[in-house]
């Protein structure tokens, strides 16, 4: 698969997380005038996972890490066009749809929820990943 970043300036950001060194990956990384957000749980700065099987709590908690790492690249929320949200339980959809709705509002940006047999950690029941692009 050609490498569709080649020649392009890459800018990462980490968020210190065990998972980011055991992986080997990027809480979000920018090429060129796109921004990619790696798929974020609710966890605070010791890993643990914060309101544990709470879905809008969880969901506000991660967004706000998705938004912190755009912001140090140079984005927004205002910037996303499009996000991917995995749950545990497709009945959490209002709670997780409200969050994500209280974040971006009038952006709309496209949106995909998924239910999924687990996540990486323990009470975690959504995950989240957002892709912008910069103008």
């Amino acid at each position: 698969m050609p490498d569709l970043t080649a020649g392009m300036d890459r800018q990462r950001v980490s968020t210190g997380t065990e998972w980011e060194s055991q992986v080997g990956y990027s809480r979000a990384i920018r090429a060129g005038d796109t921004v990619r957000v790696a798929g974020t749980i609710a966890t605070d700065d010791d890993g643990a996972v914060v309101a544990p099987d709470q879905p809008y709590e969880q969901t506000r908690y991660a967004l706000g890490i998705v938004t912190d790492a755009l912001d140090d690249l140079g984005a927004s929320a205002d910037d996303v066009v499009a996000t991917r949200m995995y749950v545990t339980e497709m009945d959490h959809q209002t709670e997780v749809g409200r969050a994500h709705e209280e974040v971006f509002g009038d952006v709309r940006p496209a949106a995909t929820m998924v239910e999924v047999s687990g996540l990486a950690a323990e009470g975690a029941v959504v995950e989240v990943e957002a892709e912008a692009v910069l103008e």
